[in-house]
């Protein structure tokens, strides 16, 4: 099994290519490869390894993609050469997620605060001051930490299952919310089980109504990184933690009243974990705000890639100079 995953875990995958990028690399597929090349990269963010996925020209407008759990940069694996003929992509995985390092809890703060912490340091190290940002799961707490932090710096929001509304969170946060109110050993392991094989398969297979279009390499290869050692500690402070997001949903709400991003809503409609009237909830305090629902779930870039790769561009190609 451990073969296996080191396998996977170094497997190449396949890419979404627009018709015009196809067109334009039969005419100069020099051009073509520097555009699109993803470049796999580490910085070193206060004495911590970030690694990141990159492609793009840095003369591009930039688009920061900011994953959700159980995963990492590797969600993206297709969409970014999708984008980076067009736009300069940067996708980076937390601290305890993926290929970035994993400190120990006494020599890094595993928290929402200190991840968008870690972001705006890297994208600071990289001299990248404007930016629309992704998000997804827990990307839109780290997020839109970062963006009402940086008010000026954002051009455009995507929300994708990414939830700022209490209209989003219905019956799976139960026990989650339980052990917000104690913090103690049996509600926290009673949280286990949402780092386990069987859950995380859950989270990429529930909602969709075509499974072939799911790979295993996607939830085999979260798997992989959740079974590392001391990991599913790190996993359930994240989740307890996560309690500290729900009050700042009126500050974001704010942001998105004051400042009005453009901002492009995508959601797998059928999710359980944040539900539909999530996404519906964003119209609320920015009328210009565009939504679209999508017949999938949780993670709806593994059956809607190439659909949504196709929303981000028209979204930003007209809303975005």
């Amino acid at each position: 099994m451990h073969s296996l995953k080191l396998i996977l875990l170094g497997a190449a995958c396949a890419t979404m290519l627009p018709v015009t990028s196809a067109a334009a690399a039969a005419e100069n597929p020099a051009v073509f490869d520097a555009e699109t090349k993803v470049r796999y990269q580490v910085a070193k963010v206060d004495g911590v390894d970030i690694f990141y996925r990159e492609a793009g020209s840095s003369d591009l407008p930039t688009i920061l993609l900011i994953h959700g759990f159980p995963s990492s940069s590797h969600m993206y694996r297709n969409l970014i050469p999708a984008l980076a003929d067009k736009y300069h992509v940067i996708a980076p995985d937390y601290p305890g997620f993926g290929h970035s390092a994993v400190p120990a809890a006494a020599e890094y703060r595993y928290t929402f605060d200190n991840y968008a912490a870690t972001i705006g340091k890297l994208l600071e190290q990289k001299k990248v001051d404007r930016y629309a940002i992704y998000v997804m799961d827990y990307g839109a707490p780290v997020g839109f930490r970062v963006a009402t932090a940086n008010p000026e710096k954002v051009t455009a929001l995507i929300a994708q299952n990414g939830n700022a509304y209490e209209e989003g969170l219905e019956k799976f946060w139960d026990p989650i919310r339980a052990y917000w109110k104690t913090g103690g050993s049996t509600e926290r392991e009673a949280m286990r089980w949402a780092t386990s094989l069987k859950a995380t398969h859950w989270q990429y297979t529930h909602g969709v109504k075509d499974l072939s279009l799911i790979s295993p390499d996607a939830w085999t290869m979260d798997q992989a990184f959740l079974d590392r050692p001391g990991n599913q500690e790190i996993q359930l402070d994240l989740f307890y933690d996560y309690r500290t997001n729900l009050p700042l949903y009126p500050k974001w709400q704010e942001y998105f009243r004051n400042r009005k991003p453009p901002t492009l809503v995508l959601w797998g409609k059928n999710d359980e974990i944040f539900v539909a009237a999530g996404a519906e909830a964003y119209r609320r305090d920015n009328q210009d705000v565009e939504v679209h629902l999508l017949d999938t779930g949780h993670f709806a870039l593994e059956t809607h890639g190439p659909e949504i790769a196709g929303y981000i561009r028209d979204f930003l190609g007209r809303r975005v100079r």
